[in-house]
């Protein structure tokens, strides 16, 4: 990894950042100047909007509807420093991406209020100044980074007026009237709303913004559909190579499937679960450390998220070796008839919780039915006796968050009613820890989770994922086709 070149300005007065140990003591002026000029005209004039751009638009007239009369400020966040001078990947706040469709560090959407709605402004980091050397010099320069969109390009693209940047705090420091922002995302700018803003309507904001997106437009949709359609493959390729994850570990299934979403996407949704053996039964395994043994499970819950950070999460439990065991095959079938119900619950008027218990009132009667728990059923589900096996709740909102929506209150979301459009995973599982002396030992270690994306439809639903095998017969056979 390269080093930046030190400038001879003294450090007082130097505005870009310099490693202490640079090998270039300094830049001449003979350099300076001729690093000034020679570059090429790379201004791009005939942009098309982003394809979401409509919709944003749609999104912040509704927003401006319901606050009016307020300055709101959204931003995107800044980047986060992993260690010393290197820094995480940035991904922009859900709330910023769906206003605007930009993805850059540092954005900022303002909307001023004025009569009969809001001007909104989005405030980007313009090209890199080659005046002052900032394009080769500093560590965020396009010559390091690479190059950025011009304010001119960045109008075309999204659809509304841009600035730079690096006034908005300003602005906002003199800002008067009602102003509201989405907090945990810019310092700089909650700074300069500090005696402007109260945690209270700010809160008001966010929930209005999650809430905003429970419902799914057209272009959500499509891209859902995206982001599941390439995570099948990566679970394809994953069955593929489970010979030399079997020569290795679970990191092998890690980075198979992390090549298919940096391939065909952004990035990964959310830290893949590659789960063989015992670690099945740990929900949020992501260590992906482990062994993969022949004869046990493979837990696989991942998925890969769009360029335009919409995210699937998609979980199959598989035999590495291609065939369940009697007691494999019977805790995953209890698991997918769990999951038929639930998915079955899911239609449009029905509350958003009748597909949660209708899959815990399967696994209860199984649970009964097994002599791991005393019935009668009823009791069971009463006192909730089957959350020590089924642990957590059944699904939950999916969007550009894999927990999407999750500021939304209680009351619109996990008691609210389902609607056409919204898009939810449905996911029971049965995980028996290897240190639980209440079950018989045959059972311990072993974890099933089978999940899906599943949307909400006029007549009732549909599933996303159902390219992926479900049945326990289908999962063999497809594993088998797949390793020939």
């Amino acid at each position: 990894m390269a080093e930046q070149q030190s400038p001879e300005t003294p450090e007082d007065e130097q505005p870009i950042k310099q490693r202490k140990n640079g090998l270039y003591p300094g830049v001449s002026d003979e350099l300076a100047e001729n690093m000034k000029s020679g570059w090429a005209d790379t201004e791009r004039r005939d942009l098309e909007p982003i394809a979401q751009a409509g919709h944003t638009a749609r999104r912040r007239a509704a927003l401006s509807e319901r606050f009016p009369g307020e300055r709101l400020v959204i931003p995107a966040g800044n980047l986060k420093t992993r260690s010393n001078d290197t820094e995480y990947s940035f991904r922009a706040s859900v709330e910023y991406a769906y206003l605007t469709g930009n993805q850059t560090e540092d954005g900022v959407l303002v909307m001023e209020p004025r009569a009969g709605g809001h001007d909104a402004t989005l405030y980007l980091l313009p090209r890199s100044d080659r005046e002052n050397g900032e394009f080769w010099l500093d560590g965020q320069g396009e010559l390091w980074v690479g190059r950025r969109n011009s304010l001119t390009e960045g109008e075309q693209l999204y659809g509304l007026p841009c600035a730079d940047v690096r006034t908005v705090t300003d602005t906002l420091a003199e800002a008067t009237g009602p102003v509201r922002v989405v907090r945990g995302y810019d310092a700089r700018v909650e700074a300069a709303l500090a005696d402007k803003v109260t945690a209270e309507r700010d809160e008001e904001l966010r929930v209005y913004l999650s809430e905003s997106r429970l419902v799914k437009d057209e272009f959500e949709i499509g891209e859902l559909q995206k982001a599941v359609d390439s995570t099948v493959r990566g679970f394809e390729d994953v069955v593929r190579v489970l010979d030399k994850a079997e020569a290795t570990s679970e990191r092998y299934i890690e980075g198979t499937f992390f090549l298919r979403a940096r391939v065909e996407g952004n990035d990964i949704g959310y830290g893949s679960i590659c789960a063989a053996g015992p670690h099945a039964t740990t929900l949020h395994w992501v260590r992906n450390d482990g062994p993969v043994r022949s004869g046990e499970l493979l837990l696989l819950d991942a998925g890969v998220e769009t360029h335009t950070l919409y995210t699937a999460d998609v979980t199959r439990t598989m035999p590495i070796n291609g065939t369940f065991s009697e007691l494999q095959r019977k805790i995953y079938d209890a698991v997918y008839d769990a999951q038929e119900a639930g998915i079955a619950a899911v239609r449009p008027g029905a509350k958003y919780l009748d597909f949660h218990h209708a899959a815990q009132r399967v696994l209860a009667e199984r649970l009964v039915e097994w002599g791991l728990l005393d019935g009668p059923v009823e009791k069971v589900l009463e006192l909730g006796l089957q959350r020590r096996w089924t642990l957590h709740g059944t699904g939950h909102m999916l969007g550009l968050d894999v927990h999407d929506c999750a500021s939304a209150r209680r009351e619109a979301y996990a008691e609210g009613t389902l609607e056409p459009g919204m898009c939810l995973t449905v996911e029971p599982g049965l995980y028996f820890q290897s240190d639980d002396l209440t079950v018989p030992e045959e059972y311990r270690g072993i974890g099933v989770r089978i999940e899906d994306d599943i949307l909400v439809t006029e007549d009732g639903n549909r599933n996303l994922s159902d390219a992926l095998p479900r049945t326990s017969a289908d999962v063999e056979a497809w594993m088998a086709s797949l390793r020939g």
